[in-house]
């Protein structure tokens, strides 16, 4: 009978051996590393796979560490006929080719996942193809006790990986969950949702269904994150966060979910300089300057594109009417915005602005925050607002200034 021989915890890293007092070698079976998701932050200090069989149970190792299962478990009879067995695989293996959904009981776990019973096969689930949803439910909960909780249930499963040969049967639930909830969200589609692992390059969001389950994950790359310049995301995002998520992007093919935080929230310059720089009797005049007491001299780039727009047709005039400074986080590049303000009479409103200057404070500004060793690092942004005298409708004017920026190198 297969016992649990030794547990040991390293550098992190938890290893099982199991020993069967019906092998006279009595050789321990290979250890295998236990993985967690990033949705659960508590570690077991010891454990043992469980295993349930009819009305029994044992504990010992069936898993190996790349998915190999021991076949016997499922079966007082260890000669089960081999036709059975064969016939079983081959039914895995057309699962996996037509990408048809199982429903799969849970006969246990060990440290890497959860034992899925395919008709007289025993299959793994590696954790990481859990659906978000239960430790969404119950954050506080460690891996090893969402498994137990688990066992016995049934779930919905797909079969990415059938190999008989090596004895490899390997599900996912996200791959099942993909195909029942994917054809229900839509691009533009807005959800609450909650924060999951955090990247350099974005952060993953767990999608909350009506039913008040996580059921689908996308990515909020960092240039989605927010209008100011984001150094590092987890400046911003922390696991366990309570979002709101747009999707812009579904890639039904790869199965891929692109999602946007930032395009929730209005860009502060989309209207008039109005909205950055307070338009009232107090405001400094190194804050706020008008072409009408001083000469305005344009942000590096843009008087080439004053000179290509003029040569447009239907631009009667452009004038570079006032400008402010304010303190963000931005690129120093270049950015131009065609304005949604109503224009007064002929003339509409174009936006530009670009970082001009840097500087050091400490601690940094309101929605500033920045991953540096020593110092808050920001721009002093320059603000211009343009006035474009012309007899083209707002249509004319997007594309007058598609072809400018098309000749501006």
């Amino acid at each position: 009978m297969p016992v649990l021989s030794t547990a040991s915890v390293s550098g992190g890293v938890a290893h099982f051996f199991c020993t069967d007092n019906n092998n006279n070698n009595n050789n321990p079976q290979p250890p295998i590393p236990l993985s967690f998701p990033r949705c659960w932050s508590r570690r077991p200090t010891s454990f043992k796979v469980s295993v349930t069989s009819g009305s029994s149970s044992s504990t010992r190792s069936d898993v190996d560490d790349e998915g190999v299962v021991d076949q016997s478990l499922l079966s007082h009879d260890i000669t089960q006929p081999q036709a059975r067995r064969s016939a079983d695989w081959k039914a895995a293996r057309a699962y996996h080719e037509k990408g048809l959904i199982y429903e799969g009981r849970i006969e246990g776990f060990n440290g890497g996942g959860l034992l899925i019973k395919f008709y007289s096969l025993l299959g793994f689930l590696p954790f990481p193809q859990l659906s978000p949803s239960h430790s969404c439910k119950e954050p506080h909960k460690t891996i090893q006790e969402i498994a137990r909780a688990l066992t016995g249930s049934i779930i919905s499963v797909k079969v990415i990986q059938s190999d008989e040969e090596n004895r490899k049967l390997i599900f996912s639930e996200k791959e099942a969950l993909w195909s029942k909830f994917s054809p229900r969200v839509n691009v533009g589609d807005i959800f609450e949702a909650r924060v999951g692992s955090v990247e350099d390059y974005g952060a993953f969001i767990h999608l909350r269904f009506p039913d008040g389950l996580y059921h689908l994950t996308g990515l909020v790359h960092v240039s989605e994150v927010s209008w100011d310049l984001v150094q590092d995301v987890r400046d911003i995002l922390t696991e366990g966060d309570e979002v709101r998520v747009k999707i812009v992007n579904i890639d039904r093919k790869k199965s891929r979910i692109t999602l946007s935080i930032k395009q929730l929230e209005e860009d502060p310059l989309f209207e008039t300089l109005d909205k950055v720089i307070p338009q009232d009797a107090s405001v400094d005049s190194e804050t706020l300057n008008s072409s009408d007491h001083m000469t305005i001299e344009p942000l590096p780039g843009l008087d080439t594109i004053v000179e290509e727009l003029l040569k447009e047709d239907g631009i009667n005039d452009v004038k570079i009417s006032r400008q402010g400074f304010e303190k963000r986080v931005v690129s120093q590049d270049l950015q131009l915005w065609l304005s949604n303000a109503p224009p007064i009479g002929d003339k509409y409103t174009l936006l530009a602005r670009a970082g001009r200057q840097a500087c050091t404070i400490t601690p940094p500004p309101p929605r500033v925050s920045l991953s540096v060793s020593k110092n808050i690092v920001f721009c002093v942004v320059q603000v211009q607002e343009i006035q474009l005298a012309t007899s083209l409708d707002q249509e004319g004017i997007k594309g007058a200034l598609q072809r400018v920026l098309e000749r501006v190198p």
